[in-house]
């Protein structure tokens, strides 16, 4: 996930270059699983036409957002477009507005005998709400549209503190480890952080897992804060090189969504496989936030969030959102978590609910939801 700016190269984008594997292989692999005998009513490798359809058309969109983001974005960036300052000055506004109508609030229930009958007090929770999402979606809409700017790999390039590195085996080798170790940490950052996961909770909703869900791209990934991949380039990579270790790393994500290969045996030890994989979408308690590995699985062995596949792996979310409409599947994180800071009380929460994890979210609302009953 993540892109860096590209240079005029040779080197062919291999995503681009193996579409027709891409359909080859769904159609070789859902008539190999129609041949394998089940005991069980839902055999989750199957492809059913609904969600097969519903990922291919997600993915139709995340190859079209790409070429028209930039132009959107670019009036909305600090120093390059002109409604940037509206942008962030709307933001500041609402800060100050959301305040001060959470500061009478406060005041209004600490005087009140029956704070939740107080007409004022709603109203002005009310104006809270609504300033507190308007000054959110402001406010992040101004990062977003600022972080890729100060993060070009062309710039780390031309800042490189190591030799140019050309375009052979060394470069390429770079390339690939960087990028799957850079890879590794934004993938955990997904699953950590709720605006990022808001964008990445679109490649987990199936309830199905075949070729056809690696597919199932987010669309939104022009509202996140990727850590730079770009920054490889410092070390003499060429930005071009580093695109052609993105297709690579794509690739190897596309092959493992899949329940018709078990195990790669001792290689495993090493490299991402179905098997790990399957882990990582599964919802089972045990396998929640494991295994972000895309190449290689040693980052996970490293940093603690290794798992093996040790029970049947139920995929899908923990709450499933139960529909096949692309657009309710792309946004609906981003309606909760405007819900969620809507009906916060205080910064704390709001911030809260857009940074801190999806676990935390769960957590904070039932928490939220005891205080106002008791």
């Amino acid at each position: 996930m993540g892109g860096v700016a590209t240079r005029r190269s040779s080197l062919k984008d291999p995503t681009v270059l193996a579409v027709p594997v891409y359909f080859a292989s769904m159609f070789l692999e859902a008539r190999s699983l129609r041949r394998r005998r089940t005991e069980v009513a839902f055999d989750a490798g199957q492809y059913e036409r609904r969600d097969t359809v519903a990922s291919l058309t997600m993915g139709a969109i995340s190859l079209a957002v790409p070429l028209v983001a930039p132009r959107l974005m670019r009036p909305l960036t600090p120093g390059k477009g002109r409604g940037a300052k509206w942008v962030l000055a709307g933001a500041a506004v609402g800060a100050v507005l959301t305040t001060a109508a959470d500061t009478a609030a406060r005041s209004r229930r600490r005087r009140s005998a029956h704070p939740d009958a107080d007409a004022g007090t709603a109203r002005l929770e009310r104006a809270a709400g609504i300033g507190g999402v308007v000054t959110v979606a402001l406010g992040g809409l101004g990062l977003v549209a600022w972080w890729p700017t100060i993060f070009d790999a062309e710039r780390f390039y031309r800042r490189r503190i190591v030799a140019d590195l050309g375009t052979g085996p060394v470069a390429l080798g770079t390339a690939i480890v960087a990028w799957d170790f850079i890879y590794y940490w934004n993938h955990r950052f997904m699953h950590t952080a709720r605006y990022m996961w808001a964008m990445h909770v679109v490649h987990h909703s199936s309830e199905h897992y075949n070729l056809s869900t690696a597919l199932r791209q987010p669309v939104a990934e022009p509202l996140t804060t990727f850590v730079p991949y770009g920054v490889v380039s410092m070390l003499g990579v060429r930005p071009d090189v580093m695109t052609t270790a993105r297709g690579l790393n794509l690739l190897w994500q596309y092959w493992i969504h899949t329940e018709a290969v078990r195990s790669l045996g001792s290689s495993e030890a090493v490299l991402n496989s179905p098997s790990h994989h399957r882990v990582h979408h599964g919802s089972n308690p045990r396998y929640l936030d494991k295994n972000h590995g895309s190449i290689l699985i040693v980052w996970d062995r490293l940093f603690g969030t290794y798992e093996p596949e040790t029970e049947p792996v139920v995929y899908g979310l923990t709450k499933n959102i139960s529909t096949f409409n692309p657009v309710v599947i792309a946004s609906h994180e981003y309606v909760a978590m405007a819900r969620d800071v809507a009906s916060a009380r205080g910064w704390r929460d709001r911030v809260g609910f857009v940074v801190r994890g999806p676990g935390w979210a769960t957590r904070r609302r039932a928490e939220l939801a005891g205080a106002s009953l008791s």
